[in-house]
C-alpha cells in the first residue's frame, strides 16, 4: 500500500507543478481535467502525509522511552499511544480512499418515482418521496429540475421524472433505487386501519448523448400536448415529447419545457442515462453470481426501506438500520441513512479487497 501511496503523491506533485506553468490554461479542457485529477488525489495525499507523520511520532516517542527519566518515559508513552491511534485511523481512511471509485459519483442524477401497489395511497406516498428528495437536495445546495410529472386528482403522483443537479449527487443518492414501502393510515381511510403501499424509485447518473451510442434510426419520436391533473400545465401546442427506443422498448417523456426542442433534448439525456444503466445492470447481473453486495443491487424490484408512520419508524432492510424519526426523514434529513449505506458499501468492498489480497 505504501508504494502505491508514494506513487499517488508523486503524481499529485507532478500535477501541482504543471498547474504553475505559464501556459497551463492554453487548453482549457485539458486544464480542467488536470485540476479535477489534482482535486481527486488531494485527500489521499493529505491522509498519506498525516499517516507518515504519525508513524514518525511513534518512532521518536519510542526512542525517547529508553531514557532513564520516569516522567519523560510516561510522557512518551502517552505520545506513542496517541500517535498510534492516529496512525491506525489514517490507515483505515487510506484503505477506503484507495478503493476503486465509481466514475459516476461526481455526476448529477435523474430520479424517477412511480406509484406502486396501493392505488391512490401509493400515489400520495410517491408524492411524499418526491417532496423528501426535493428537501434533501435543498439542504445540500443542489437544484431540482422537473422533467416529467403526472399527478392524480388528490395530489398524488402517478410518475415523476426529475433531475437533481449538483456535484456528488449520484454518490449520495445511488442507493435509493428500489421499492419503498409505507405503512400508515390513508387520508381516504375512515376506519383508521393501517394500509401498506409501495412506490418505486430509480436513480440514474446523468449521461450525455456522447457517452452512449444511440442511432437516430432507432428512435421513434411522438409529440403531444402537455397536461396535468385538474387542467394544470395545459399547453395549446404539441410541445411535449415522447421518445421510444425501438431496440429496447425504453420510453421516455418530457413535457415541462416550453418548446418541443428543449423537451426532446431532455428526453435524449434521459434515454442516454437509461441505456447506460441497462448496460451496467447487465454487467452487474453477470457479476452478481460471484458477489452479492450487502447494500444491494438497487434494482426496482428490491424492497429496500419501510416507512412506518404509526411507529414513527424508518427501517432500511439492506443494512438493518432503524430510526425512530420519520418526520425528520420525510422532511429531507436523509444523511444518517445515506452515510450508513455508504459506510456499509465501503466495508463490503474492503472485505472483498482483503479476500483478493
Amino acid at each position: 500500500m505504501l508504494e502505491k501511496l508514494k506513487f499517488v503523491e508523486d503524481k499529485y506533485m507532478e500535477l501541482c507543478a504543471r498547474t504553475e506553468q505559464p501556459d497551463f490554461y492554453a487548453d482549457p479542457k485539458k486544464a480542467a481535467a488536470y485540476l479535477k485529477e489534482q482535486r481527486d488525489l488531494e485527500p489521499i495525499v493529505t491522509a498519506y502525509r498525516g499517516y507518515l507523520r504519525a508513524r514518525q511520532d511513534m518512532q521518536e516517542a519510542q526512542e525517547l522511552m529508553s531514557s532513564g527519566d520516569p516522567e519523560l518515559k510516561e510522557l512518551c508513552q502517552e505520545e506513542f499511544a496517541a500517535a498510534k491511534k492516529r496512525s491506525e485511523s489514517l490507515e483505515q481512511e487510506l484503505k477506503i480512499l484507495l478503493l476503486p471509485k465509481d466514475p459516476n459519483d461526481d455526476k448529477s442524477v435523474i430520479m424517477e418515482i412511480r406509484g406502486g401497489v396501493g392505488g391512490e395511497e401509493s400515489a400520495l406516498f410517491a408524492h411524499s418521496l418526491f417532496r423528501m428528495y426535493n428537501l434533501y437536495a435543498a439542504s445540500r445546495g443542489w437544484s431540482v429540475e422537473l422533467l416529467n410529472y403526472t399527478e392524480t386528482e388528490l395530489g398524488g403522483i402517478k410518475e415523476a421524472d426529475f433531475m437533481i443537479k449538483g456535484t456528488g449527487a449520484y454518490s449520495r443518492l445511488k442507493f435509493e433505487s428500489g421499492v419503498h414501502r409505507v405503512q400508515r393510515v390513508p387520508e381516504t381511510e375512515s376506519g383508521g386501519r393501517v394500509h401498506t403501499s409501495t412506490a418505486t424509485v430509480a436513480v440514474l447518473p446523468e449521461m450525455e448523448e456522447a457517452d452512449v451510442d444511440i442511432r437516430p434510426e432507432d428512435i421513434e419520436m411522438q409529440v403531444y400536448r402537455s397536461s396535468g391533473a385538474g387542467g394544470q400545465h395545459i399547453n395549446k401546442t404539441s410541445s411535449a415529447v415522447r421518445l421510444i427506443h425501438k431496440p429496447t422498448g425504453i420510453v421516455v417523456a418530457c413535457q415541462e419545457e416550453r418548446s418541443q426542442f428543449q423537451n426532446r433534448e431532455k428526453c435524449m439525456m434521459m434515454l442516454s442515462s437509461k441505456l447506460y444503466q441497462m448496460e451496467q445492470e447487465r454487467i452487474e447481473s453477470e457479476y452478481s453470481g460471484q458477489r452479492k453486495s450487502q447494500v444491494g443491487s438497487g434494482m426496482r424490484n428490491e424492497k429496500i426501506r419501510t416507512y412506518n408512520f404509526p411507529q414513527s419508524r424508518v427501517t432500511d432492510h439492506r443494512i438493518g438500520l432503524t430510526l425512530y424519526k420519520i418526520d425528520s426523514v420525510m422532511n429531507g434529513a436523509l444523511d444518517e441513512i445515506l452515510d450508513a449505506l455508504i459506510a456499509a458499501d465501503q466495508a463490503d468492498k474492503l472485505r472483498e479487497s482483503g479476500e483478493k489480497a
